[in-house]
């Protein structure tokens, strides 16, 4: 079976229309992995997967932008009628802010939640959550399978963690929020994208977690100038074969 990630959402912030924000599918050996649940990606995921279909989800942190759409999925689960609960993997606070626009439902119902950072065996996947730098708890994760290691920055700073966690990965998806010399410590650069990428030796660069506005093929211009590998800027419906 192929092993495979699917976009299903771009943006951070904010979805610019027609687009998503934070969201990706991971498949590997028929196990389905959402990594965030940003703003309109639930739409997304229910076209590749049913609900019921789904094996674990994995959040950086309690950024709506990353987390509000665990919301929805808590409905489509609970109305929907799984029985069993899914494992979820994020960090303190998630939990917490999402139920907040639960009044009725209870999240803890359909979803089995365990905190990051962590290192668990997740499916086919060895899930590695290490922190890093972020306006809240955040964890970028690794997840590794046979003949299979993909590393997410989330919406991280830099931090030499991220080079161990992206070390070898095929791909690294990181957030490439800032454009030009702009630095701040929570957040990723394209240019920082592209030298994480580097110093990491990763196979391929995915560009993601674009300002809503921003001229994406500046950022690519931009990771391109440390990084000399294949580089992509993720995009709504994207298949990567993996």
């Amino acid at each position: 079976m192929r092993n495979s990630l699917t976009v299903l959402g771009t943006c951070g912030a904010w979805p610019e229309a027609g687009r998503a924000a934070s969201g990706f599918l991971l498949e590997a050996d028929g196990f389905r992995l959402v990594m965030d649940l940003g703003y309109a990606t639930l739409p997304r995921l229910l076209a590749r997967c049913t609900a019921n279909e789904l094996g674990a989800v994995v959040l950086t942190h309690e950024h709506p932008d990353h987390c509000a759409d665990l919301s929805a999925l808590c409905r489509v689960l609970l109305y929907g009628g799984r029985q069993d609960r899914v494992p979820l993997y994020c960090p303190t606070g998630v939990l917490a802010r999402v139920q907040a626009m639960e009044p009725t439902e209870d999240l803890r119902e359909v979803f089995d939640p365990h905190p990051l950072p962590g290192r668990y065996q997740v499916g086919p996947f060895l899930l590695d959550g290490r922190l890093l730098p972020h306006h809240v708890p955040h964890a970028g994760v690794r997840l590794t399978a046979p003949n299979l290691t993909v590393a997410y920055s989330g919406d991280a700073g830099p931090d030499r963690v991220l080079s161990e966690l992206a070390a070898g990965a095929d791909p690294l998806i990181a957030g490439a929020t800032l454009q030009g010399t702009t630095a701040d410590p929570h957040l990723l650069s394209a240019v920082q994208a592209g030298q994480w990428a580097a110093r990491a030796d990763v196979a391929r660069l995915v560009l993601t977690h674009f300002w809503p506005g921003a001229d994406r093929r500046q950022s690519l211009a931009e990771a391109g100038v440390a990084y000399s590998g294949e580089i992509l800027t993720a995009d709504e419906g994207m298949v990567l074969t993996l």
